[in-house]
């Protein structure tokens, strides 16, 4: 069933229509707090696959419903089954969180944050598109890992890229000097080549990389990532440049310590400092401080769309020709926003919100 809720656009730039749909999926627990290693099960992502929309939860259950069903009073949800349970249990890992789903060429991809012998790796399974059953095996598995049965600065998101390539997007891990480490897959968007599984180095210097984007006509790849505390980034790297780019962590960024780390390391590393450029690294197109718990980029005609968790809000920033800001507008909600999707067929951004589970349908006038 739908529902409405409130949403408003700060300068009245935008009109626009909403609608929501719940989902049968676990809430998040507020009274532990949104980091509680609970609630990174309840992290949820969609993904349009041709006349269908998958749904994936936290905890891996999959739901499907038809595209043209957003256009009712219900969407007639259908359960999905599929294999990811078993298939962890077979090589004695467990899930610790869902970190995307993506679809491309007959296949859906899922990252997965899981455990195994008290260690956190992020791999990749996918499995051939089937709405009768999902059989995931591994597609990408990484063996760089940390000593530690959880982990919030993860990255994990995938999207398209060149022919036979995905894009995928791996956090630091909290191994601070990963980031600025060629050797090392933390803190990194790296591409993929699904036949021979070999990855290659896009960018380096990330610190918890949320959203990734791909536009084609510019070889042009958008991130949007975490910072500490500010310093939330959202980054374009053109590839059309020789030289790999660089975004600075940690040894720049618009953010600082958060009160509860020690500064004086901090300090004592040269990190953290407030300049990107005249330090050597890539300066973001727009960094937010204080933080707004950036997540998913989208794009469409000369307009980024960035989700936040924190702040509950969709940023729409305004390009010039030669890709600098021109204006931004914040839509506000009332829910974390952990994934958006634009469907450009029907003209509507798909939203998956994660305070109270639920798909929003947004329309612009």
């Amino acid at each position: 069933m739908f529902f409405e809720q409130n949403a408003s656009s700060e300068n009245r730039k935008y009109n626009y229509n909403i609608k929501n749909f719940f989902l049968p999926f676990p809430s998040l627990d507020l009274n532990l707090g949104w980091n509680a290693k609970k609630n990174q099960l309840r992290a949820h992502y969609l993904e349009i696959i041709d006349n269908n929309i998958l749904v994936i939860s936290g905890e891996g259950e999959t739901v499907y419903f038809k595209r043209n069903n957003i256009n009712k009073s219900q969407l007639n949800l259908r359960r999905l089954t599929n294999n990811l349970e078993q298939t962890l249990n077979q090589k004695g890992a467990k899930l610790s969180a869902i970190r995307d789903l993506y679809y491309e060429d007959d296949y859906i991809y899922i990252s997965i944050l899981e455990t195994k012998n008290q260690k956190s790796l992020l791999n990749i399974y996918r499995a051939k598109k089937n709405f009768d059953n999902l059989n995931f095996e591994i597609f990408f598995e990484n063996n760089e890992s940390i000593q530690e049965t959880f982990n919030l600065q993860t990255g994990g998101r995938i999207t398209s890229f060149l022919p036979n390539e995905i894009l995928f997007s791996v956090g630091f891990f909290n191994k601070y000097e990963s980031a600025q480490d060629k050797n090392s897959i933390f803190g990194k968007i790296i591409s993929i080549n699904k036949d021979t599984k070999k990855y290659k180095l896009i960018s380096i210097g990330h610190r918890n990389p949320q959203g990734l984007f791909f536009l084609k006509e510019k070889n042009l790849v958008i991130n949007t990532e975490h910072g500490p505390k500010g310093g939330d980034e959202v980054n374009l790297n053109f590839l059309d440049k020789k030289e790999l780019t660089n975004f600075g962590w940690p040894i720049a960024s618009y953010g600082v310590p958060y009160p509860q780390q020690d500064k004086t390391f901090f300090q004592k590393k040269g990190y953290l400092k407030k300049s990107h450029s005249k330090n050597g690294f890539e300066e973001p197109l727009k960094n937010f401080s204080p933080s707004i718990g950036i997540s998913e980029v989208t794009y469409n005609e000369n307009k980024l769309y960035v989700s936040s968790l924190r702040a509950e809000s969709i940023y729409i920033l305004e390009l010039t020709k030669d890709d600098k800001l021109k204006d931004e507008t914040r839509i506000k909600f009332d829910s974390r926003i952990r994934d958006l999707k634009y469907d450009k067929e029907n003209g509507i951004f798909l939203i998956l919100f994660e305070s109270f589970p639920a798909i929003g349908v947004l329309k612009f006038n």
